[in-house]
C-alpha cells in the first residue's frame, strides 16, 4: 500500500526535475568513439582569436582552432554551457598541402559551413599554408 502512495510522488518529482544526467547511453558512447577516431575532412580558414566559446582567451600566435558549430554543438556530452563542452581543450592534428599542425580546440566557428571545417589561429594556419591563401579545401584532421 505504501508503494501506491510513494509512486505518484516519485513520478511527480521525475516529471519536474527529470532523471539524473551525466550517464552516457551505449549509443552515446559509440557516437563519441566514432567522432574521436574517424578522419574528418573540411575547409581550413583562420580568424583573429580572443575570448573563445570554451571560456579561454587566446592570441594569434597560439596553436589553437575553432571547431565548426555543427561539431561543437553536437559533440557527445555538450550542454547549454559551451565552457563545459567536452570538445574544449581536445588536441587535433590537421593535414593539408603535405604539411601538418597540432592544435587545441578552444572555440566554436559559427561561420564554418561543414562539420569537418576548422578555423585556425593565424600561427596555426601558417603551418599549413600562407595566410594569403585564405582557405584550404580538403584539409583532413583527427583527434589525438
Amino acid at each position: 500500500m505504501l508503494a501506491f502512495k510513494i509512486f505518484p510522488i516519485f513520478a511527480m518529482v521525475v516529471s519536474v526535475f527529470g532523471l539524473p544526467t551525466g550517464v552516457n547511453s551505449g549509443a552515446q558512447l559509440i557516437a563519441r568513439a566514432s567522432v574521436l577516431t574517424e578522419t574528418h575532412t573540411g575547409d581550413a580558414t583562420f580568424f583573429e582569436p580572443g575570448l573563445g566559446a570554451c571560456g579561454k582567451t587566446n592570441g594569434p600566435n597560439d596553436l589553437i582552432a575553432a571547431a565548426s558549430h555543427e561539431l561543437f554543438d553536437t559533440f557527445p556530452g555538450a550542454t547549454a554551457n559551451p565552457n563545459n563542452n567536452p570538445i574544449c581543450g581536445r588536441s587535433v592534428t590537421a593535414h593539408a598541402n603535405g604539411k601538418s599542425v597540432t592544435v587545441k580546440i578552444v572555440d566554436r566557428c559559427a561561420g564554418c559551413s561543414g562539420e569537418g571545417d576548422l578555423d585556425f589561429s593565424p600561427a596555426a594556419f601558417e603551418h599549413l599554408a600562407a595566410l594569403s591563401v585564405g582557405r584550404i579545401h580538403g584539409m583532413t584532421w583527427k583527434f589525438n
